[in-house]
């Protein structure tokens, strides 16, 4: 049986995202929501920036280093800057009222058993799936 590459490569994420919120939760006690993660960076605690600035640094650099190996698997996208602005504004919005983003709710949360993960994680799905049928963002 033929398993399509793009399956396993999905496959392969999704197990380093998991192996690193158990290590997280693990090794420093804390969940990966990187809208948490980040807003840490912007309010500072003393003694709790180091591993902060680390994670985030490490989500970047693995970004640059994805698109110095496989090039062809990166294209610009069509919107324009200000959607993207407006865009990111409501995304940073929604995590305050969420009180969580997609990575704590749904690859954290939902692994804990959090109801209130559960829903939020519902919630983004379902906001998602609208808002791509209202702009015609999946039409190929």
């Amino acid at each position: 049986m033929d398993i399509p590459l793009d399956w396993i490569r999905a496959l392969q994420g999704g197990a380093l995202i998991g192996l690193s919120a158990s290590l997280l939760l693990g090794l420093n006690g804390r969940v990966m929501g990187i809208s948490g993660i980040v807003g840490g960076l912007l309010a500072p605690s003393a003694g709790d920036v180091a591993w902060r600035a680390l994670f985030v640094a490490g989500l970047v650099g693995g970004g640059l280093i994805a698109l110095a190996a496989m090039p062809g698997a990166f294209s610009a996208g069509s919107a324009s800057l200000g959607m993207v602005l407006l865009a990111g504004l409501l995304v940073g919005v929604g995590t305050r009222i969420g009180k969580g983003c997609t990575s704590g709710h749904g690859v954290c949360g939902i692994s804990r058993f959090s109801p209130r993960s559960v829903a939020a994680t519902l919630t983004f799905i379902g906001t998602g799936a609208l808002t791509v049928l209202l702009t015609g963002g999946g039409a190929r």
